[in-house]
Formats: structure tokens, sequence, C-alpha cells
């Protein structure tokens, strides 16, 4: 691990207002090297190239602070990752905001296997592994509207996405999607959604230019206004099939 190699993931930190210290660098080189072994195995990731994993992985990830003002993001947050696959963006955000409580959902098992083996290797304290549909998870007592901040990264449309995690959201909280590219379309036909599910959009968030991340990247903040209706979410695999 060289000063040199860290230095794109480093440097983006930088653009974002964090500041990794060597301590933080350390435990993304071991995340990094546990997720490229496991890949070979499992199927967590189509990205292999080790400066990838740091840029379009882990600062990608980091990226999820500019949603948060710092004077919120200081508190200990409970935070909900819904489909968090290979524990993207939770764990990263994880290890620069130690504070936070970090829940990890996802529907696949091997996944949440390498979730809760990574969180157990890096030493990560306060993070739960949830293995199940968000659909299903979301209507249990103890998940329901229990979250301040709600993450998604590249989990579905934002039509459907409304359904999978505003339900987590607690009135007050905020629901942040992860997006590339144009998405005029998707943001007015996922506007309706998000106000059934209790959102309401806020302005987008723009991705500066960061290393290795240059397809305009945008956060899509959704604040929880007032509860979710109760026969929301409908039951698995009905919201991809029938969009609100």
């Amino acid at each position: 691990m060289t000063d040199e190699e860290f230095a794109p993931l480093a440097q983006g930190a930088r653009v974002l207002g964090l500041e990794l210290t060597e301590e933080q660098v350390a435990l993304f080189a071991r995340f990094r090297r546990e997720l490229l072994d496991w890949n070979q195995r499992v199927n967590l990731t189509a990205i292999a190239d080790p400066a990838l994993v740091l840029t379009r992985h882990f600062l990608d990830a980091l990226t999820v602070v500019l949603a948060v003002p710092a004077q919120q993001r200081a508190h200990p947050l409970r935070v909900v990752d819904v489909g968090a696959g290979a524990g993207l963006p939770g764990l990263a955000l994880k290890i620069v905001v130690p504070q936070w409580q970090m829940t990890e959902l996802d529907a696949v098992g091997k996944k949440t296997r390498f979730v809760a083996h990574v969180a157990g290797v890096l030493g990560l304290q306060g993070v739960t592994v949830l293995t199940g549909r968000a659909e299903d998870l979301a209507r249990e007592r103890e998940h329901r509207e229990r979250y301040d901040l709600c993450l998604a990264r590249g989990v579905a449309p934002l039509r459907v996405l409304a359904e999978y995690a505003l339900p987590f959201c607690a009135v007050g909280g905020l629901t942040v999607a992860m997006k590339k590219g144009d998405i005029t379309r998707e943001i007015e036909e996922g506007r309706r959604a998000v106000g059934q599910a209790g959102g309401r959009l806020e302005p987008l968030v723009r991705v500066p230019g960061l290393p290795g991340l240059d397809d305009a990247r945008v956060l899509v903040p959704c604040h929880k206004v007032r509860p979710t209706p109760p026969h929301l979410p409908r039951a698995a695999g009905i919201p991809a099939k029938r969009p609100l």
C-alpha cells in the first residue's frame, strides 16, 4: 500500500470535505483486499481493477456526504443502506463517519455474508446486517420509519425505489438515491411515487468532478414529510412489476 496508490481516494475525499486519516486509508485497503478476494469466488462486483475499486466504489460511496449537512452528519444517525450489495455505500461511509449506526440490507445471502465478514474484519462497531426483501423488512415494527437516513445506490428507478426506501425513513428524515447521467425523465416519472410514499423531492445535488468519476453523478434527496401509508410497500416483487 502506497500513498501514491491511494492518492485518488484521498484527494477526492478532500474535495468532498473529508480528510482521511492513515487508519481510515488502511481500512479501505483491507476492504478492497477482501472484496477482490471474495469476488473471485462470489460475484460481488463487475469492477475487478484495484484502482477502479478506490474511485468507482469507495469514492463514489463517500459522495453521499454532499447531501447531508455537516452539522447533521456529526450526529449518531440511524442509517439504512437498501440493496447494500458488497457493502456500498454503507461500509465505506462507516469508515469515515464512524458515529453513524449502519444497517446493511440486501436480499442476497452471499452478499450479506460478505458484508458481515468485512464489518468484522475491519472492526467496525455499530453495523447490523439484514438479509431479506426491502418490501418485507419495511413492514416490521423495528424497521418501519426508524431511520434518519436511507441510502440506495443503483438499486432501481426512482418510482420503484420510493416504495422500497421511504417506508424505512422516519418523518423528518432523508432518503438519498445515488444516480448518474441524465435523469430528467426518471425524476419526472418518480415524483408522484415519492409523494405517495410520504416524501418530497429536494433539489438535486450534483457531484463535482472527482478522480475517476467523470460520468455526471448526482444525488437525489427526498425528505420524508409525512408517514408512509399503511398499504405501502406492497408485497415483494410488485413495486418493480407495477410501479406507483
